[in-house]
């Protein structure tokens, strides 16, 4: 009778554990579901970023600092400049343009009710590594320091993999990648001198994913977060930080001038559908620096669930990618479904 008595009770103590068990899984579940619902996916960053956005440094704790942009005439590395001048951080704005250059200099001026002085046009070339040297010395000249370099140069690229022409590969390498190295080297030797300094670089969310119909493009994303995640790991300890910001398709008039198959032709198309703002996504550009943040990826949903499938499940995500209609990805991601149409090559017979 004890023996029986024992059994029974052992039997009520395990069916205890198990509903408790039960009920503990149950609502970690219905936890997790809630997370992703309500956080996730109406988010548009990265957990990291969204958590650094509600309760970190905010953008207004870089006031006083000298940030250089590259690229700054338009699209993301434009709304950069305004929302750090909003901030009252001093800046320094290089691209091609002396006349946007100007117009990017008033709107900071009105933004942040800056000085004239607190704003320096720096127009050049990144592709003439001759200017490299004199346009950072005038930077140190004018303000007497340099805080952060932002690496945003850069062109897009549409295009069938094997009509590419390698001269387009090796054009767009010129501006994308080396320009940006060249200038990040003379850069990083004073930062190192210094014993502090940052590196916020634009890459993409072709840096983390393969993006059809931009081989090159893709590559070249590729290409700066092998170089800049080197640097992370061989200067640890430097006091050099270095943010790699990965944005998803964002509002700009990146079609308008990317590259295609053929060398010289741009393809003068504008991109259409729902995207991100430039100015919303400036604006996760600079919590992302004002925070000191190594990776970021910016982006409205679906993109940013990709990033997630492609950090944690890279097969899936791969496999997923080939079984999806490309004409829905081009959609996605130009709001534009003639893949062909987007290479600059319409007319011509697909191989």
């Amino acid at each position: 009778m004890d023996w029986f008595c024992i059994a029974v009770a052992c039997v009520g103590i395990a069916q205890a554990l198990l509903d408790c068990w039960t009920y503990v899984l149950t609502l970690k579940v219905l936890g997790v579901l809630a997370f992703i619902r309500f956080v996730l996916l109406p988010a548009d960053c990265d957990l990291t970023l969204f958590l650094f956005k509600r309760f970190g440094a905010p953008v207004e704790s870089l006031e006083g600092r000298v940030v250089w942009i590259t690229g700054a005439s338009s699209g993301i590395g434009k709304a950069l400049a305004i929302r750090l001048a909003r901030a009252r951080v001093r800046v320094a704005i290089s691209a091609r343009s002396v006349e946007k250059l100007n117009e990017v200099k008033q709107k900071c001026i009105e933004a942040g009710g800056l000085e004239d002085k607190d704003v320096l046009i720096l127009p050049f070339d990144m592709v003439q590594y001759d200017q490299h040297q004199s346009a950072f010395d005038k930077v140190i000249e004018h303000f007497g320091e340099l805080d952060i370099l932002v690496c945003n140069a850069g062109r897009s690229q549409r295009g069938r993999w094997e009509m590419i022409d390698l001269g387009v590969d090796r054009d767009l390498f010129e501006l994308n990648v080396f320009s940006l190295i060249a200038l990040s080297r003379r850069v990083v030797k004073y930062f190192l001198e210094k014993g502090k300094g940052h590196l916020a670089v634009t890459s993409s969310t072709a840096g983390k994913l393969g993006a059809p119909m931009s081989a090159s493009y893709t590559a070249s994303k590729h290409a700066l977060q092998g170089y800049f995640d080197c640097l992370r790991v061989e200067k640890a300890g430097c006091g050099l930080d270095i943010t790699m910001f990965c944005p998803g398709p964002v509002d700009s008039n990146l079609l308008n001038v990317c590259f295609t198959e053929e060398r010289g032709k741009e393809l003068g198309q504008e991109r259409k559908g729902r995207r991100m703002s430039a100015e919303r996504c400036a604006d996760l550009f600079a919590v992302s620096i004002a925070n000191k943040l190594s990776e970021v990826w910016v982006a409205d949903q679906p993109v940013l669930t990709m990033y997630y499938l492609n950090q944690f499940v890279p097969s899936l995500m791969k496999c997923a990618l080939q079984v999806l209609p490309l004409k829905a990805i081009m959609k996605l991601r130009d709001g534009r479904d003639d893949a062909t149409r987007l290479t600059g090559a319409e007319g011509k017979k697909e191989s």
